[in-house]
């Protein structure tokens, strides 16, 4: 069982989501195009970050854990890590985005936007010699300022919901992974590299840091998503075209 600990997590976490994408009242199966774009090109920024700090220590990881088939220094479930879980959250989004209209909340974008940037920066200078806080809290003011100020983006506050709804969901996978019962940790932390503050096992910074994966898959999926409506849009006007003619 140990070797497939880390693999099960994965499979757990997205199976029901994967399986319910199929239903004819979501049929979030017609994204999975966009979704898949999105979620690879968000992955090369993050994966090279993962890669990153596991060649300087910031983090490791427990191979007894894995299947221990390794590239670049990383499981390969951590590889999977980042289209899984996307996947599953991408998937919330999808579903809390159409039965509830939650478009109102912009309102709230300033304050969000302003708070988190000020809480990221106060955060940075306080541990200013800790790369995994510097550089987690550092992403996500730029992330925000982008999608605040130069896109122009008005789902912040909406997305920003829904992460915090995935926090019940995000608990109970992080903690396995970073050692909540277990003998000793799936990924292990050097304590000289971030703040320390842990809830559970989990260090605050990985939900910061799944925060601002989120957004940036959320974004491209968006982006994906509209590119192949307006396509199958444009199919369908000129297959009606043939058609009365």
């Amino acid at each position: 069982m140990m070797p497939y600990t880390y693999s099960l997590i994965l499979f757990f976490t997205v199976i029901i989501c994967f399986v319910a994408s199929f239903d004819k009242r979501l049929r979030f199966d017609r994204e999975f195009v966009p979704f898949f774009k999105a979620a690879a090109l968000v992955a090369v920024f993050f994966i090279a970050w993962d890669v990153w700090f596991t060649s300087k220590g910031v983090w490791w990881f427990d191979t007894r854990y894995t299947l221990g088939l390794v590239m670049a220094g990383l499981p390969l479930e951590e590889w999977l890590f980042f289209i899984f879980i996307p996947f599953s959250c991408i998937f919330t989004y999808f579903c809390i985005d159409k039965f509830f209209r939650l478009q109102s909340l912009s309102a709230f974008n300033n304050i969000v936007v302003f708070v988190s940037v000020i809480i990221c920066a106060v955060v940075a200078l306080r541990y200013a010699d800790r790369i995994y806080t510097v550089v987690t809290a550092t992403v996500t003011i730029v992330t925000l300022v982008l999608f605040h100020f130069v896109f122009r983006i008005q789902w912040i506050t909406q997305a920003s919901l829904v992460f915090t709804l995935l926090m019940l969901g995000f608990l109970p996978v992080n903690g396995i992974l970073t050692g909540t019962g277990l003998e000793s940790p799936i990924v292990n932390y050097n304590p000289m590299e971030f703040m320390g503050i842990r809830v559970l096992t989990i260090p605050v910074e990985d939900a910061v840091y799944g925060y601002t994966q989120f957004l940036w898959v959320l974004y491209f999926f968006k982006k994906f998503q509209s590119k192949q409506h307006q396509s199958t849009d444009k199919e369908d006007s000129v297959s009606s075209e043939i058609v009365d003619h």
